[in-house]
Order: structure tokens, then C-alpha cells, then sequence
């Protein structure tokens, strides 16, 4: 979505014309189009959280520019009362406050979409099949804000107070809203936005007349919901899992991840007696060191980590090799953006599914959590702190900008009730009995060593860590015999993590010739799909839902019942899909299609279902 430049000339005044239609509740999106840097990310928050504090299910998409200020930026939000939040493809109500990009905007839109625009535009005149709506939002800022400089930001919660209006939102849940996000230390900041809205619901009032047919009403389907973004939830599950050193270094998406870990550790980790941090959160010159660091953490006994996204992981890909083969414990967050190279910064992506999975060169596999909402950004953060330690090697948590930096309607965080697992670590108590140890032997037949952690106060604790040929007891080793021992029995521990991992979840519907598979957020697109299939088609489909790498056994079952399998991948190349076709028996692969979205918008139901049935139409 691009902003022209050099827009058509104006058409002459035309009339709207459009049929009366029965209202739309709960069931519709709205876009605001405005000037990034011109602070109405705040009114759209507020907007998005009064209709969930209706009890209605909504889900907030924030599409800006990777510069800092002055391009267009766009904040799509659903409502839907059936509880679907994929984005939705098609625009309801648009709200045009971006010269530049206002008449592309409305263009756009689909025949009897509302427009809510900034009067000087003269927005009426483009089309006749659309229902729109005027405000002269500079004069209606003016006498709320009598301070110049601060109109700019304060002319936003103009169109809050009239979308209130116009589309039935309670007023008092927005008051609620504006004041719960600018906080008790801001509330003459909140008085002046609030007497925003209401010049805003005032001038509604007063001066428009409803035409369209959407309207927010009460529900209760979000009643002990909360809203989160995922990297804020992801933050909270590491810290829950005992991290200990967090060692980035600045990129988006992921940086927000990092600096909520901040706020969280300094609040909750520090001793209560001295006051000093209990962890280390560092920040790097650059992602090797991040990564390098990190490392050097998990070798040193801490729970470390890292937060990074595609271009910070391919500068990670030597170190990760080394934590690989040398078996030390680190966990990685990708919170994946559009590549390849600087790409498109601040749109969303599943692009490096098949790198992290076989990251670094020669022999190399890795274990790939994939979370699809705030709830497993919490719980799989925890996981995979467990499982780097249980089976020492690095852990990949697969996330994405729409999961990362958007807000999600999510149940509340589970607190952890299990204990954190380190997995085989030997005491100076177990060397003693013992009598010693072989670093790289695999004593219980799983593939996973043992352990000691520098320090040990034992003689017999100390081993050589090294990255190049080994044998059993940590001894260099260029034999091919002590190589070839070495990497199947690494191998062998990747099947054991196998029966480890977070199960799949699926639907199988009665019948269904045909089944989808997806991972991470892909899952929303997915599930109303498979609605819009049964409901339009008369076509039923199963589904599954990935939650890890290395794939289950119920995989390969699921692909034996259907047909046909669609797998679902936000990239160009089919990356989860071509995954599957390394990991799976030859007889199965025939069964497997591609469904791709590679535009860097998040994914919506109607892309999947269209690509669905024209190939469904090929085999007719």
C-alpha cells in the first residue's frame, strides 16, 4: 500500500447513490489512514480498546513506515462478534486523514464502504457508491486545544468521538479507554484529549446524518480477556523461565521485546535486600557479539538468550553452529520481518522457517517453536529455555511482526507450575560417586550428554569445549570413525527432543477430502477459512496447526487421511512446506499443495480460501 504522490485531478461533484441495507453489527473493519509521526497511534489505541471493553472481539493491525516520521501509516481494526481476527481484506470504514494517500484510499474501497475524511480534501466528489462523512477537524481542535503545537496530536481523538457516534460506541468506554492508556501521571494530557472526543460527539451529533449500515453494540465474549502485544508477552515468559542474560542488539521488530524484558527484570529481579540485579541485559555493538555473548552465558551455567530478526540471525549463523556441535544451551527469538536484505522493515513475514531450522553450515538442525498468540509467546518462552538445557543445543522461537509489535485479545498468561528443567548437570556429589565423566558420551542411549558447569568444585569437573573434532571424552579428534560417532549421536538427540515438543492441535472434520496445515499466526487466516470453505463451497476441510520443528508423528498421520493437504506460508518459496518434504516419507509429498501470501500485510482469511478453490477447481 503506497501513497501517491501526484494525485488525479478532482472529478466533478456527483451525488451518492446507494441502497438501504440492514444494519451490520459487530462485523466489520475500520482503517485510519494518517501521517506517521503525527501521534495517533494513542487514538486508534483507545478506539480499538473501547469496542473490546463492549465485549466485542477485535484485533488492532499497525501498518507504518520504516522511517521515522512524515510517510503514510495505516491502523486496520476488526470487530466481529463470531471472535475471527485475521485481518480483514476488504475495508469497511475507512477514516482518511492523510492528504497523500486519501484519494488512493478511497479508491480502493469496496461499493458501500463508509469514508470519514478531513473536509479540505473535498473526498465526496471521487465516487457516488460510498457513504461519506465530513468534519472540519482543525476548527473543531482549536477551542479544545488552545496550544498550537500540540493540535497535531490532539486533532486525532476528533474522529474517536465521532466514530463513537456513528457507530454506536459507548462514550464511557471510551473515556475508560483514553484514561487507562495515558495513565494517572498524564491525566491533563487525558482531560485534553478527552475534551477532544467529545467536541467530536458533539459535532456528530449536530451535524451528520448516518447512512452506512455498520454498528459496535455489547457483547460478552471478551469478559477476563485481556489485550497484550506478543513481544510484551514473550518478555514475561522469560522471565518467568529464569532468564538470567539477555544479551541484542537494536532492530525491528524484536526491539520492543528486549526493552519490555528491561522493565520487567528491573521491577521483579532485583534483591529485595541490596537492590542489585540478580541478571544482566546487555546491549551489544552488533549481532555477533549478541549472539557471541549469549553463547558464552549458556556455556557459563546462565539461562541466556537473545532477541533478534532475519538480517540479525544471518550474522548469528557461525555462533549458532559452535552451540550446536559444542552443545551449549541458548535460546533465540525471531520475531521474523519481510527479507531478504533490509527488506521491508516494518511489514510482517514467515521468512526464515527453513534457515533456522538448519542454521550455520555442514550438519546442522534445529528445534523451531512456532507460537501463534500472546499466550504461547508467554508459554513457549518458557519451553524453550527448558528444552536448550534438557538437550543443550540452541532453541529457535519463531514469531512475527503481526504477532510481535500488533495487539491481540489473549486469555490470561498461565503462571508456569511445573519447575524449570536444566536437564543432565552433574554436582561435584555426582562426579564423586562417579569418579568422573565423558563430556560427548551418550550414557542413556537418548543422545544427550552430560554436563558440568564451570566452577564445580570437583577435579574431575573440567572438560575442553571445542568446536572442531571430538571424541567422547572432549579430547581433540580428527578420526573419521570419532567424527561420524560424534554427529549421528547429536542426530539421535534431535529425535528424542522430538517426543518433547509441544503437541500440534487440529480439527478433523467428517469427510474432509481435503486438510490445511499452518504454524505461528497463519492459524487466524486459517480457521475462518475453513469456515468460508464449508460456508460457501460446500467444501469441508481438516486442520492442523504445527507447534514445532521437528515435526510430530501426527503429521504424517493427518496427510494419510486427506486427499490433498494445503500447507499455509507467508513467504515466496514455501518454506514450511518445503520443510515437510525434507522431513517426510517420499509416498506422502504427492499429496501436499502450496498456499503462499508473501505481500508483507497480515495474512487474511479470503487470500487462503480463493487459493484453496482454484486449485480445488484444477482437479475437478
Amino acid at each position: 500500500m503506497q501513497a501517491s504522490h501526484q494525485p488525479p485531478p478532482m472529478p466533478a461533484e456527483q451525488p451518492q447513490r446507494f441502497s438501504p441495507r440492514e444494519r451490520i453489527v459487530n462485523d466489520f473493519s475500520i482503517q485510519v489512514a494518517t501521517v506517521n509521526g503525527s501521534g495517533s497511534q494513542t487514538a486508534n489505541l483507545v478506539l480499538m480498546r473501547s469496542i473490546f471493553q463492549m465485549g466485542v472481539p477485535v484485533s488492532g493491525k499497525n501498518l507504518f513506515p520504516s522511517n521515522i516520521q512524515g510517510l503514510p501509516t495505516w491502523f486496520t481494526i476488526r470487530a466481529n462478534r463470531d471472535g475471527y481476527i485475521a485481518r480483514k481484506k476488504e475495508i469497511d470504514f475507512l477514516v482518511a486523514m492523510n492528504p497523500e494517500s486519501a484519494q488512493e484510499d478511497v479508491m480502493s474501497l469496496p461499493p458501500g464502504a463508509a469514508v470519514l475524511y478531513d473536509e479540505p480534501l473535498r473526498l465526496s466528489s471521487l465516487r457516488s457508491d460510498l457513504h461519506f462523512y465530513a468534519a472540519p477537524f482543525d476548527k473543531l481542535v482549536a477551542p479544545v486545544c488552545p496550544e498550537a503545537k500540540l493540535r497535531k496530536l490532539v486533532r486525532n481523538m476528533i474522529y474517536v468521538g465521532i466514530l463513537a457516534e456513528l457507530l454506536g460506541i459507548d462514550p464511557e468506554q471510551i473515556r475508560k479507554a483514553l484514561y487507562k492508556q495515558f495513565g494517572e501521571r498524564k491525566k491533563k494530557a487525558a482531560d485534553l484529549n478527552w475534551g477532544a472526543v467529545q467536541a467530536g460527539i458533539d459535532f456528530a451529533r449536530a451535524n451528520l446524518s448516518k447512512s452506512d449500515p455498520y454498528w459496535i453494540q455489547p457483547m460478552d465474549r471478551t469478559a477476563g480477556k485481556l489485550v497484550i502485544e506478543g513481544n510484551t508477552a514473550a518478555a514475561l515468559g522469560c522471565m518467568f523461565a529464569g532468564m538470567t542474560v539477555c544479551t541484542w542488539y537494536p532492530i525491528t521488530p524484536s526491539s520492543s521485546l528486549a526493552e519490555a524484558l528491561i522493565t520487567f527484570m528491573e521491577r521483579f529481579r532485583r534483591d529485595p535486600e541490596t537492590g542489585k540485579a540478580t541478571f544482566a541485559i546487555v546491549q551489544a555493538e552488533d549481532e555477533l557479539a549478541s549472539i557471541g555473548m549469549a553463547v558464552g552465558a549458556g556455556w557459563a551455567g546462565a539461562r541466556a538468550m537473545t532477541c533478534t530478526s532475519g538480517p540479525g540471525i544471518s550474522l548469528m549463523s557461525e555462533f549458532v553452529g559452535l552451540a550446536y556441535f559444542a552443545e551449549i544451551p541458548v535460546v533465540l527469538i525471531d520475531v521474523q520481518r519481510v527479507g531478504p536484505s533490509t527488506g521491508l522493515p516494518t511489514r510482517t513475514m514467515q521468512g526464515d522457517t527453513l534457515k533456522n531450522a538448519v542454521l550455520s553450515h555442514g550438519d546442522t538442525r534445529h528445534p523451531i517453536l512456532f507460537p501463534s498468540s500472546p499466550e504461547e509467546c508467554f508459554t513457549m518462552a518458557i519451553d524453550a529455555f527448558d528444552l536448550a538445557e534438557q538437550f543443550q543445543t540452541p532453541v529457535f522461537v519463531n514469531m512475527d511482526l503481526d504477532l510481535g509489535m500488533n495487539l491481540w485479545m489473549s486469555d490470561p498468561l498461565p503462571y508456569p507450575e511445573k519447575p524449570m528443567s536444566r536437564g543432565k548437570v552433574l554436582t561435584a556429589d555426582d562426579l564423586e560417586r562417579l569418579g568422573g565423566f565423558a563430556r560427548y558420551k551418550d550414557v542413556d542411549g537418548d543422545g544427550v550428554p552430560y554436563r558440568t558447569l564451570p566452577g564445580t568444585p570437583h577435579a574431575k569437573a573440567a572438560y575442553f569445549t571445542r568446536g572442531t573434532g571430538h571424541t567422547e571424552n572432549a579430547t581433540y579428534s580428527e578420526k573419521p570413525e570419532d567424527w561420524v560417532r560424534n554427529i549421528d549421536r547429536i542426530a539421535r538427540k534431535f529425535e528424542t527432543l522430538r517426543q518433547h515438543l509441544p503437541p500440534p492441535v487440529q480439527s478433523l472434520a467428517p469427510g474432509a477430502r481435503i486438510g490445511i496445515v499452518s504454524a505461528g499466526t497463519s492459524r487466524y487466516a486459517m480457521e475462518e477459512s475453513r469456515d468460508q470453505l464449508s460456508r460457501e463451497a460446500g467444501l469441508p476441510a481438516s486442520w492442523m496447526r504445527l507447534t514445532a520443528y521437528p515435526f510430530p508423528p501426527e503429521l504424517e498421520a493427518f496427510i494419510e487421511q486427506h486427499e490433498r493437504v494445503y500447507v499455509i506460508d507467508q513467504n515466496r518459496d514455501a518454506q514450511l512446506l518445503g520443510l515437510m518434504r525434507l522431513d517426510l516419507p517420499a509416498l506422502l509429498l504427492e499429496r501436499l499443495r502450496s498456499v503462499r501470501y508473501y505481500g508483507g500485510l497480515p495474512l487474511d482469511a479470503r487470500t487462503v480460501t480463493e487459493q484453496i478453490l482454484a486449485q480445488e477447481a484444477q482437479q475437478a
